[in-house]
Order: structure tokens, then C-alpha cells, then sequence
């Protein structure tokens, strides 16, 4: 090394797998990044995407300086002050003439892979007093959310396979040997499932693709797109039908297991059979391996929630695991304990039941459009266009867009797309590119690379499958002309809130103050908070009032991280159902299972589409970085042998594909790895539309696949929006 070349330790922000890296930095660029071997979570372990963390970090088309809309209609650079002085002027003046709901919040995937992103939207929100918030968690994970919600009274209250010390694991609609894993931080996801097949362990896979993940697999299962909820009902008939349900000492923890009998009794293995194109004897022999295991685990993903029945299905995996004794159980599904997380509450008298909380409600308002319900306080992303382009009072006149790019990543594109151009008074973007969305606003925001960022996982401990806390300072300082992306948020919260010149500091120490109060913790606690800054000072706040009592300064001098121990039975303290117990049949749920017994008698489509992963890839926000292009990252449409002979394609000849939202165009890529009468394209593509600044996106934009759709068909509970098991026509493109 030169002189003026040294390493620093870094989280990777680019998965939720949350790698430990080491940078390699000459002056202020990083020149490498290689896997942490003392990182007490990842030992070493890094995927293509964080091997290419210095290429993302120094892209030329990441923006430095806000972008400001002038009188010509075009954006140009502009001062910090500029940019926020507009912003303050148009947001209040909206709320004050149209109403808070005038304003519409959407909140992209990026922001939970920063610190920034994690602590100041909520802040935001409380400042603009929206019910007009819309997330990726609706093209993703809200159905996990909301089943959570029902059964345990806590929508962030997420059980995570146990992995390190499984004996059998069930995995449906996930593929984490691409995707890292989601909703579930586990550093080499990979290399935990050779392990638990290195031990004696069974994996099972449930996909209608030969995915990586179902490759490795003791037993591969291709379902047909859109059953998993079914298959699950079925599994779970079986082990009450067969006497072999046994929650074990969980029973006492449950409330309605009779009535969940009687609820799946018409979900035989037979009677699914047809519908999920897996035979009888099969489902029946996966019930009784899952029974007869030591120990087990069912984990299911976005390939299962981003369906017809998303949240039935979530809400199955969870029961599977409460009727197999596995729930709560080492080796089964455990709920994390965060650092950062509240501090447990006391379990009642003898530890037999849990206090009782407030619960979980669905619906607390609905959509002005087409009245579709909240779910944890957001509303479908599927209905942004339509609640900016229809007209009537409430309609969304202005739009924060914080790290978020709907234009590709929800339903009909098109039609946001002109609703952006047409429909809004403003909009502001937070946001390092010039992408399909922030191009339309009228002031967007960059915040800098993340070697220049600090970097702590507030959400994706919570999920971890091994309690343990790091945190890492920005690798380099903060470039001149920058602003720190905490910065950006708490101007942006004084600026809509009408404090507009107040100093940033200001949003941290009112964030300190209410959450002292909240904890009940005296308020001489905020001067003894240690950090060089209001994100670090509530950091060591969150630390000091957590359940291990840390303090930022422990994690300073620990800068590969501290090993908090395996998951532990937690039960009793994560419930806040109003009965104080695991509710295993909500009445949401009840009410939704005829919609899913008629699915019984559905006639499948002959050709139906399911989306990808990639692991050079996270959605739309990664396809700028060159050296993560080519390869297997690649926007084709998977067709079997099979299909393919029958429509007239040829491999590499374009396709044509048709659905309700309308049609695309792809190369064809011929595969045995995708069954017969299914498609697949991946998510997040698209980059074909002026107006941008992504010079490696652009020359290889690939289709948006969600064009396809036309945003009307969602999972009634959750408001998430059905990507996959969608019918769609194929034929050579003329």
C-alpha cells in the first residue's frame, strides 16, 4: 500500500444481509472492498453486490448538488439554501390551502439500508400529518406485516427462521441464494444451508422456478404460481387432520385452535391437488416430515406474498410453525431482540400469559379513489396514480418521493408517470440520480455515496437471525458542496413543518425529548448522550434505553461489531394482542378464507408470469454500476423448452408479452428452469425514458415488467400488489 492508502470498516448497504466489508481507500476514494473476517456477523463473507461497493460509491451520475426547476421548465444546480427555501415556501402553503392530505409521501426500499432513511421519515410524516403515505413495503412485504399484526398484535413482530441450528427447512416463494434473504438478515445465506445440510438437515423449496436455492435442495417442489397459500392450508389440514400437530409448550399461548380446525377442513391434500399442480401424497409426506423433524422452520417470501392470497400465505407460515411446536422454539422460528428495540415488557403473573396490549386494526381510513384500506398506516402504492390524476377534493396536489423510483417499481408505470408530468403543484426527491421518477420534480435532493455516510441497521437487526449490534462512522469525510443525508431529512422536516431556519439540530433534540417521554426515562438523560452529532446522539439514546443497555461507546471501540448471542424464546414479551395471546384465527383472516376456497375451483391460465431475483442486483437502484451489468443480470423472459416450441420462439428472438396493463417486449431466454405454462421476467427495469441521468442503466434498460399490470388487482388485507401468477400472452414480437 501507499502511503496514503488505508482500510476502514464499512456495513454493506447495498442487501439485507448486512455484510461486515473493508474498504480500501486512497485519499478519499475507495479503490476495494473485500468481506470482513473479523465482522462477528458475516466472518468474511461478501456477494458481488459488495465487492462492487467503490464503483456504486463513485458513479459520475450521482448527483452532487440539489437540481432545482427554474421558469423554463428545466432542472438546473442550484445552492443547498435555494433548494430548501422553495421547498419551505410551496409544502406549507399547500397543507394551508388544500389540506395536509394535499401532500402524498412515498417512501422507496433505499431508505432502510441508511441511517438517515430510518431515523427522519417518521419525523417527517409527523410534521405533514398525511394519510396519503405509500411504501415498497405494498410490492413487497406487507402481507408478512399485516399476518403478524393479526396473529401477534404487532406488525413488526416477525419471526425468522433460526437457521444456525434448524433441522429441516421449508422455504416457499424465497430464493435467498440471489436475493440475501429478506425479512430475514443472514450473512452467507449460502453458506448457512450447506451447513444445514453438512449436519443431517432437509431442505425443502417450494418454486415454480430451479432456482440456485432449489438446486441445493433435498426436495424441490415446482407449484403452480399463485398457490402457496393453498399448498399451506393444506400442509397445515394435514398435521391437525393426522394428529400430528403439536404446539407443545406454546399451547398455553394460543387462542382459537379449534376454530382454525374447522376453518381449513376443506383444504384437504386432495382437494388442493389440482389447483397447486403438486400431488396429493406429496403434500401430505412434506406435512409429515415437518412433524416428524426435531426441529423446523417454514420461511416464505415475496414470491408468496406478492400474490392473489399474500397474506393468507404469511399468515400460514406462521401457523405451520405454531402447530409443529416450532414457533418461538430454538431451531424453529424466534422472534430477534434488537439493541435498538424497546425494552421487553414483563410477562403476567407466573409467565403463563402475556400482558395484554392495544392489538392490531386493518382500515383505519381508506383511499379517496377507490377506497382501499390502510394497512400499518399506508395505503397501496398501486393507487398513487390514481389518487394524483382523478379529480375531487383530497386529491394528492404534491409529492415527497424519499428514495423511491414507482415509476418502474409499481404497477402501470405510464399512467404515473403522466400523472407526475401533469397532476402536481410540486414534488420534491430525495434521491443520488436522475432516475424515471425524481426527473419530475420540481427540486431534488441528493444525499452523498455511502463511504461518506455513518451506518447503523435499524431494521434489519430486528430481523437478524443472531442478536448482535454493529455500527460504522463514514469511511471518508464529507465531500465540500455535500450535505449529510441526515442533514437533507431534518432540513426537509423544519422546511414542510414551518420551522424553516431552524438549526438541524433542532429535529434530533425534539426526537431525544419525546422519546425520553415515551420510555418514561428522566430528561437529565439527553446531556449525558455521547456522539459527534443528532444521529449519533440518538443512536446512544436508542442504545442506553434498549433491552442489553449498550452505549454508542461500546460500539466505537467494537468497530467489527458485538456478538449479543443466539435467538431466544420471547413470546410473552413480543405479544400486544388485546386477549394477550397468539390469535390464530382473526377475523380478517376468517373473513378472507372463503376468497381462498374458491380458489379451489379456478381454472389456472394457461401461461402465467413470476418475477426474479438477481444477485448482482437490489431493484432499479443498482443497474447504474457497470461492473454489475452482464452476466446472469439481465432482463429475459425465462420460457420453458416446452412453451417455447408451442408460441414460435427462439431463443434470444424477441417476445411479446401481453396483459391487462398492457405489453412489453424481451428477449427470449429458454430455460428447463422455469416450469411449462409459466414466464419469468425480473423486477425493476425499464430505463428507457428521456429526461434521465443513468448512462449504464440506459444502454441496457431491459422491459419494465410492471407494465404488465394495470395496479387493480391486490390482496384484499394488505394492499399489496399482485407481481406474480399473473396471466399473461406470449408471441414473437412482429
Amino acid at each position: 500500500m501507499s502511503n496514503d492508502t488505508r482500510t476502514a470498516p464499512r456495513i454493506c448497504p447495498l442487501c439485507e444481509a448486512t455484510c461486515g466489508l473493508t474498504l480500501t481507500i486512497e485519499g478519499t476514494t475507495v479503490t476495494g472492498a473485500r468481506g470482513d473476517r473479523d465482522d462477528i456477523f458475516s466472518r468474511g463473507f461478501i456477494c458481488p453486490k459488495g465487492a462492487s461497493f467503490g464503483g456504486l460509491d463513485a458513479d459520475p451520475d450521482r448527483l452532487r448538488v440539489p437540481l432545482v426547476r427554474g421558469d423554463d421548465g428545466e432542472l438546473r444546480e442550484a445552492a443547498w439554501s435555494e433548494a430548501f427555501d422553495l421547498i419551505a415556501a410551496r409544502i406549507p402553503e399547500l397543507t394551508k390551502t388544500h389540506g395536509p392530505n394535499a401532500v402524498g409521501v412515498v417512501l422507496g426500499n433505499p431508505n432502510v439500508h441508511t441511517m438517515a432513511g430510518s431515523l427522519y421519515p417518521p419525523l417527517l410524516l409527523g410534521a405533514l400529518r398525511t394519510r396519503n403515505v405509500f411504501t415498497a413495503s405494498t410490492l413487497d412485504q406487507m402481507p408478512k406485516h399485516v399476518s403478524s399484526g393479526l396473529l401477534f398484535g404487532d406488525a413488526h413482530a416477525i419471526p425468522v427462521p433460526d437457521l444456525d441450528r434448524t433441522d429441516h427447512l421449508l422455504l416457499i416463494g424465497a430464493n435467498p441464494l440471489e436475493s440475501n434473504g429478506s425479512l430475514c438478515t443472514a450473512p452467507d445465506f449460502p453458506g448457512r444451508l450447506k451447513a444445514l445440510r453438512r449436519r443431517g438437515g432437509t431442505l425443502t423449496v417450494i418454486d415454480p422456478r430451479r432456482t440456485r436455492t432449489a438446486r441445493l435442495a433435498d426436495r424441490h417442489v415446482a407449484i403452480r404460481p399463485g398457490a402457496d397459500a393453498l399448498l399451506l392450508a393444506a400442509l397445515a389440514h394435514t398435521l391437525i387432520d393426522e394428529k400430528l400437530a403439536d404446539p407443545g409448550p406454546l399451547a398455553e399461548h394460543l387462542e382459537g385452535i379449534d376454530q382454525l380446525a374447522a376453518a381449513l377442513a376443506d383444504f384437504t391434500p386432495d382437494a388442493v391437488a389440482a389447483a397447486c399442480d403438486v400431488d396429493a401424497d406429496t403434500i401430505t409426506a412434506i406435512a409429515r416430515e415437518l412433524a416428524a423433524a426435531p426441529t423446523a422452520a417454514v420461511y416464505g417470501r415475496i414470491g408468496s406474498c406478492t400474490v392473489e392470497h399474500g397474506t393468507l400465505a404469511s399468515w400460514l407460515v406462521d401457523v405451520l410453525n405454531i402447530l409443529t411446536g416450532n414457533l418461538d422454539r430454538p431451531g424453529g422460528a424466534l422472534f430477534p431482540l434488537s439493541a435498538t428495540a424497546r425494552a421487553p415488557r414483563p410477562a403476567g403473573p407466573g409467565t403463563r400469559r402475556a400482558v395484554p396490549g392495544k392489538g392490531f386494526a386493518l382500515g383505519r381510513w381508506s383511499s379517496r379513489v377507490s377506497g382501499h384500506p390502510e394497512a400499518k398506516g399506508e395505503l397501496p402504492i398501486a393507487a398513487l396514480a390514481e389518487e394524483i390524476d382523478t379529480p375531487g377534493g383530497g386529491r394528492i396536489r404534491a409529492l415527497l418521493v424519499i428514495a423511491a423510483n414507482p415509476v418502474l417499481s409499481a404497477p402501470d408505470g405510464d399512467r404515473l408517470d403522466a400523472a407526475l408530468t401533469d397532476g402536481l403543484d410540486f414534488m420534491v426527491s430525495v434521491d443520488p440520480y436522475l432516475n424515471e421518477t425524481s426527473r419530475h420534480a420540481d427540486v431534488v435532493l441528493p444525499p452523498p455515496p455511502p463511504s461518506q455516510s455513518a451506518h447503523f441497521d435499524f431494521a434489519f437487526n430486528g430481523f437478524a437471525v443472531h442478536n448482535q449490534v454493529r455500527y460504522t462512522r463514514a469511511a471518508v469525510p464529507l465531500e465540500d458542496g455535500r450535505m449529510d443525508e441526515s442533514e437533507i431529512h431534518a432540513r426537509l422536516v423544519l422546511a414542510v413543518g414551518g420551522l424553516h431556519g431552524a438549526p438541524p439540530s433542532a429535529v434530533d433534540d425534539l426526537a431525544v425529548s419525546t422519546a425520553l417521554t415515551r420510555a418514561g426515562a428522566p430528561k437529565e438523560l439527553a446531556a449525558g448522550l455521547t456522539g459527534e452529532n443528532g444521529p449519533e446522539r440518538r443512536l446512544d439514546l436508542m442504545l442506553r434505553l434498549g433491552p442489553y443497555g449498550l452505549t454508542l461507546e461500546q460500539l466505537l471501540a467494537h468497530p467489527h461489531g458485538i456478538d449479543l448471542g443466539p435467538l431466544k424464546p420471547r413470546v410473552t414479551e413480543v405479544l400486544r394482542t388485546r386477549s394477550g395471546r397468539i390469535e390464530l384465527l382473526p377475523e380478517p383472516i376468517a373473513a378472507d378464507l372463503p376468497r381462498l376456497r374458491r380458489a379451489l375451483g379456478d381454472r389456472p391460465a394457461p401461461l402465467v408470469l413470476v418475477g426474479r431475483r438477481h444477485l448482482r442486483s437490489n431493484n432499479s437502484w443498482m443497474h447504474n454500476v457497470g461492473s454489475l451489468t452482464g452476466g446472469s443480470n439481465v432482463c429475459t423472459l425465462q420460457i420453458h423448452p416446452d412453451d417455447a416450441a408451442r408460441l414460435g420462439l427462439v431463443d434470444g428472438a424477441t417476445a411479446r408479452i401481453e396483459s391487462s396493463g398492457g405489453g412489453i417486449e424481451a428477449p427470449a431466454e429458454i430455460t428447463d428452469t422455469v416450469r411449462s405454462g409459466v414466464v419469468s421476467l425480473p423486477h425493476g427495469w425499464g430505463h428507457s425514458r428521456p429526461g434521465t441521468r443513468m448512462a449504464v442503466a440506459a444502454a441496457h434498460p431491459g422491459a419494465n415488467v410492471n407494465q404488465l399490470l394495470d395496479g387493480t388487482l391486490l390482496d384484499p388485507l394488505s394492499g399489496t400488489a399482485v407481481l406474480n401468477a399473473i396471466p399473461v400472452s406470449v408471441t414473437p414480437a412482429p
